[in-house]
């Protein structure tokens, strides 16, 4: 939200050329890519660690990184991929879909990673306020132990997940659905530990996607009210511990804390019915497991899309587009999770969301273009992670960690060339010059 709090310009932090706010895979790498680039750069984050989703959250494994013939995230999100399972003994180095997720681990590399190159991390540190001159954002308000303080910088980037920064500067944004609102529903993921491995491996599936899964089993026992669909995503994340994606809380409104407050409760409660579950139906298994650590952080999968210069849309999708500005490329599938009318049709196998469009091909994939990242009226501010400016449908494909630490790069790239320029205004950026840079430093751009 806008400040109207008058501050001194001597009290203003202005040590900084680039502010991040958020410190999630898109934040990471937008912070990392800058200092690389030369600039000096704050990282502001909410919580207690770096990773948001991948550690945080408690998400039990990447969503594949190659397209079947290379390699697609490259550069940092590679980086960052390849050293978070450099250590997971159980993980096949030649493995690039669905690899587990070591949380703690994955923590300490984001931490060496933005440390390494200099960047200046904020813990516990709430964004709260933006203050706007000549309709350009002039300084920041951040909440944090210390009380309030303000931070002013010459480029802002946006890798708040929600959009935060950029609505709050007024930029224009989509909600949902554009007819009802409606936004996919949130998970609360968690860890059940103590499990038997041997069981879990060999003893049958918990996924959703046969009937004779223990999942369906759970659902046809109607014993287990919170447990309410299918979706149960989980993974051998380390010696007798199972991380699990799995069930849907429905209306949850990302904006309004105490919405968020009320899911995170119940959350845990179907963590705790999931054990409940899986020990009584899959005793081989969980009969003596238990409800080890659930996510400090909601999993929220749609919220604000910011409206830049361009919005990637479906038909982009489909058509498997190329751009002149792309500054990274995507093959993930269109990802949009369960609405509430939709569950007894999928209960009855009905209906695979993910199915709804044809996953790409071995080797396709579509590129994402710099114009995405650039909000409408702006110079100073970029987006990065899943509030990047895309259509609803598409938001489902562009908003998992791969791809967030791709795009990620290329907005802090891109603020690095241009605190270069007389006078700096991120839709003037060259994106020749920025895709050069960007494949000198790793990434894959055909």
């Amino acid at each position: 939200m806008k400040y109207d709090i008058t501050i001194p310009e001597s009290e203003i932090n202005s040590d900084f050329e680039v502010i991040v706010c958020g410190g999630g895979p898109s934040g990471c790498a937008s912070a990392t890519a800058a200092a690389r680039g030369g600039a000096r750069v704050l990282l502001i984050e909410s919580s207690g660690a770096l990773g948001g989703m991948g550690t945080s959250g408690l998400v039990p494994s990447w969503s594949p990184v190659s397209d079947g013939e290379r390699i697609l995230y490259q550069g940092i999100a590679e980086e960052v991929f390849q050293l978070a399972r450099r250590d997971i003994a159980h993980v096949p180095q030649d493995m690039f879909e669905w690899v587990a997720i070591d949380p703690e681990l994955l923590k300490r590399v984001y931490d060496r990673l933005v440390s390494d190159a200099g960047v200046v991390t904020l813990f516990q540190s709430m964004l709260c306020g933006v203050q706007l001159q000549n309709e350009q954002i002039s300084s920041i308000l951040v909440a944090n132990k210390g009380g309030l303080s303000a931070y002013k910088a010459k480029v802002y980037i946006d890798c708040t997940g929600d959009g935060d920064l950029s609505a709050w500067a007024g930029t224009p944004y989509e909600k949902g659905d554009p007819d009802s609102g409606e936004t996919q529903p949130a998970t609360h993921c968690f860890t059940l530990s103590n499990v038997d491995s041997y069981a879990y491996a060999y003893h049958g599936q918990v996924s959703r996607e046969t009937d004779d899964s223990h999942v369906a089993r759970i659902l046809n026992s109607k014993r287990f009210p919170l447990i309410k669909d299918r979706h149960c995503c989980n993974n051998f994340v380390g010696p007798g511990t199972v991380g699990f994606n799995a069930g849907h809380l429905w209306d949850v409104d990302f904006a309004d804390s105490l919405s968020v407050s009320a899911a995170l409760v119940q959350g845990r409660e179907i963590a705790e019915q999931y054990r409940q579950a899986l020990a009584e139906l899959y005793p081989q298994a969980f009969a003596n497991s238990f409800l080890s650590a659930t996510g400090a952080v909601l999993g929220i999968r749609e919220s604000r899309r910011i409206l830049g210069d361009y919005m990637l849309s479906i038909e982009d999708w489909l058509d498997r587009r190329s751009f002149d500005d792309e500054i990274c490329r995507n093959n993930y599938p269109i990802d949009i999770h369960t609405a509430k009318d939709e569950i007894v049709a999928d209960q009855q196998g009905k209906i695979s969301p993910m199915d709804r469009f044809k996953r790409y091909r071995k080797g396709e994939s579509h590129g994402i273009p710099y114009r995405c990242l650039t909000p409408k009226g702006k110079h100073n501010l970029l987006t990065a992670g899943r509030s990047i400016s895309t259509d609803r449908v598409v938001q489902a494909s562009t908003r998992v960690m791969p791809v967030c630490l791709s795009v990620g790069q290329a907005a802090g790239t891109a603020a690095a060339l241009a605190l270069q320029m007389d006078t700096v205004d991120v839709h003037s950026v060259d994106t020749r010059s920025l895709r050069d840079t960007l494949r000198g430093a790793g990434m894959y751009l055909p």
